[in-house]
């Protein structure tokens, strides 16, 4: 006899709308073609029924969790999930000895972690021996980039797949989805103009889950006109998202809107704005190291040659907030973000880059000059390797003015340093060496 029996209403809360419109097969997920497709790479993998363990990365709401699930209903196999941000080395080796037990009875089980970026060396390295065993197909989700936060070890066991944002045509479908066939939503009688659904795709940012959320919000504080039926326009949408837009999720996805806000700030030298988003995603609970990394890249993509120490000051602060961690973290963050957002600004090395690899898609590697290999055996000396080699140092102020392109790219110029900070100088000084190519560039 229960003391404190439990009161029956017979209103049981309906699951969130995301969750009773998440798909039950395989084809239903939208957005990820490239993997769910008639030759996608997943699609291919069940056909053939050899599913490998798989780091499943990309953004929060574009189907991670939902395609490992009915990964493993498609094959008939066990599915186990847990959280990396609530288990812990003693839950994952109870879970692998029972799949070690079921494996021995012939069982296959499909072993999900999501959020596999929040384990440390040692959580990920427990996983090893199972995975290279095959005592479990593993599936670990993240939002993060798996170069940096899963072990090496584990990473080259693994296939890894990228899950892509929805955009907007996905997204429409799982909105006119949810307004046909879930029985809550089209009892509310809604009505939503185009405007209306364009501001929803704006709020979701390619997020499925966000996107639900966002109708399941808004149609519940709209009022029913004299008919009964409940129009939504881009200002309800608003009104009812204030102050929810910027809000982290209980799994601590990344918050991608917010994080673009904050590199663009920094890159549009605005440092008010720049600490304002780092302020706003400190608060949320976003990872420190996260951002750390992005400034990284930035102080390189986008500050450069401007200012050189750029690199130095958002490395050194990496490092730091590594060591450090929070709540004193936020401190080196800060100041890293607004000396970036005040360095003059370049992204000529970046662009250099890119451009020069375009050119290796569109013409191939050319060989390289003879004059700049090595003659290490008498056959090279033979086909005159270094002939023509120029020694820097043997000529006034270390510069010979040998050309090292291939000979298609000769006098090609990938690198156009701007008049901005230091990289004025490094222009000056490039163009008194290069007269001749700069100058044709010019032309």
């Amino acid at each position: 006899m229960e003391l404190f029996p439990e009161e029956k209403t017979g209103h049981e809360p309906l699951p969130p709308l995301a969750e009773r419109m998440r798909p039950k097969e395989l084809k239903q997920i939208v957005g990820q073609e490239h993997l769910l497709g008639a030759n996608g790479t997943l699609t291919r993998a069940v056909s053939e029924k050899n599913l490998p363990s798989t780091i499943f990365w990309g953004p929060p709401g574009t189907g991670k969790t939902t395609c490992a699930r009915l990964l493993a209903a498609e094959l008939g196999i066990d599915f186990i999930s847990i959280s990396a941000v609530t288990s812990g080395v003693k839950e994952l080796k109870a879970i692998l000895t029972r799949a070690e037990h079921s494996k021995r009875q012939g069982t296959t089980s499909l072993l999900f972690i999501d959020e596999i970026h929040r384990y440390n060396k040692a959580q990920q390295d427990a996983l090893l021996q199972a995975v290279e065993e095959g005592t479990v197909i593993f599936i670990g989700a993240t939002t993060e980039n798996p170069s940096f936060e899963v072990v090496g070890p584990l990473l080259s066991r693994c296939l890894v797949v990228s899950f892509k944002p929805l955009i907007e045509e996905a997204l429409a479908i799982i909105l006119q989805k949810a307004l046909t066939e879930d029985a809550e939503i089209k009892a509310l009688n809604l009505a939503l103009n185009k405007k209306s659904k364009s501001r929803l795709y704006a709020h979701s940012a390619g997020d499925a889950r966000r996107l639900l959320n966002a109708l399941d919000i808004t149609a519940h504080l709209v009022e029913p006109d004299k008919e009964g039926k409940r129009q939504i326009n881009p200002e309800d949408i608003d009104m009812a998202l204030e102050g929810r837009t910027y809000l982290y999720d209980k799994q601590g996805d990344a918050h991608y809107d917010t994080i673009s806000a904050f590199i663009k700030s920094v890159r549009a030298s605005d440092p008010d704005a720049a600490v304002y988003y780092l302020a706003r995603m400190l608060e949320a609970g976003e990872d420190p190291l996260f951002i750390a990394r992005r400034l990284v890249v930035l102080a390189s993509e986008d500050v450069g040659n401007a200012a050189p120490n750029g690199l130095v000051l958002a490395t050194s602060a990496f490092q730091a907030v590594h060591q450090i961690g929070m709540p004193e973290a936020r401190i080196i963050l800060a100041q890293a973000t607004t000396y970036l957002a005040s360095c003059p600004k370049s992204n000529a090395s970046y662009m250099a880059l890119n451009q020069a690899q375009s050119d290796l898609k569109k013409m191939g590697p050319q060989p390289v000059p003879k004059k700049l290999r090595n003659p290490v055996t008498k056959l090279m000396k033979d086909e005159k390797y270094g002939e023509g080699y120029e020694y820097s140092h043997e000529y006034e102020g270390g510069f010979s003015g040998m050309d090292c392109l291939p000979d298609k790219l000769k006098d090609r110029i990938y690198y156009k340093p701007k008049d901005i900070g230091q990289e004025k100088a490094i222009k000056e000084r490039l163009e008194g060496w290069w007269k001749k190519r700069r100058m044709k560039d010019k032309l």
